[in-house]
């Protein structure tokens, strides 16, 4: 048997017994029990070659491999985690614009800019980091349309326009430069790129400023960065 089938055995040998303990209790028989009277000698005679009826693996390649493989299936399942967006009916093109970035925005890429009003009829607007967002909140209420997505106090930044309330907030992927004279900027943490919200101005390096044409809201706009820097 060459290496290849060694190993394709010691696989189909792991994904059929959960302990190396249930593998040896397999290779024991009957009459194995009747002459040893001891379970635990029959278990190290397989283990050892002198006793069973199949192929011998040896503890450590069982526990190497049975290693292996839990980690190879966790990293296909993080690989195939399912988009929140995923199979949902959006209608409105405000809804799909975030579907299509759900992907990407796992590791920080958009900002989010709405202008709405809130429960109380309070006209407010702010900047969102779509991708802390995400880390920080189920989307499934947004993307199903229970819920509006709305600034909040939290975000990048957030301005109620009748009580006059405005705050601003570093996130995890961009720094708020609240103090410069032209306006607000936002520095992406990653390549250290600014982008620039106002609307005269462009939006800065490998950044785009997309208006969104919505039912849902007053005004929305999606900023999309795309960093350089290898990570």
């Amino acid at each position: 048997m060459d290496q290849d089938e060694g190993l394709m055995a010691v696989d189909n040998i792991v994904t059929q017994f959960n302990t190396y303990e249930d593998f040896l209790d397999s290779q024991i028989t009957t009459v194995d029990l009747y002459y040893l009277e001891d379970e635990s000698l029959a278990r190290q005679l397989v283990e050892l070659g002198y006793r069973g009826t199949g192929e011998i693996v040896k503890r450590r390649d069982f526990e190497a491999r049975k290693a292996a493989i839990e980690i190879a299936r966790l990293a296909e399942r993080t690989q195939k985690k399912t988009l929140t967006s995923s199979g949902k009916d959006l209608k409105d093109n405000f809804l799909k614009a975030l579907a299509a970035r759900e992907e990407d925005n796992r590791n920080g890429k958009s900002v989010i800019f709405i202008r709405d009003k809130n429960s109380h009829g309070q006209e407010i607007s702010g900047y969102i980091d779509y991708a802390h967002r995400l880390k920080t909140e189920d989307f499934e209420v947004y993307f199903t349309g229970k819920r509006k997505l709305l600034p909040k106090p939290t975000d990048l930044s957030f301005y109620n326009w009748e009580s006059h309330i405005a705050v601003c907030n570093s996130s995890p992927n961009y720094q708020v430069i609240a103090d410069n004279p032209e306006g607000l900027l936002f520095k992406y943490k990653r390549d250290r790129k600014i982008l620039n919200v106002d609307p005269k101005a462009p939006p800065g390096d490998n950044s785009t400023r997309i208006p969104i044409q919505t039912e849902l809201y007053i005004q929305a706009i999606i900023f999309d960065h795309i960093s350089r820097r290898k990570t």
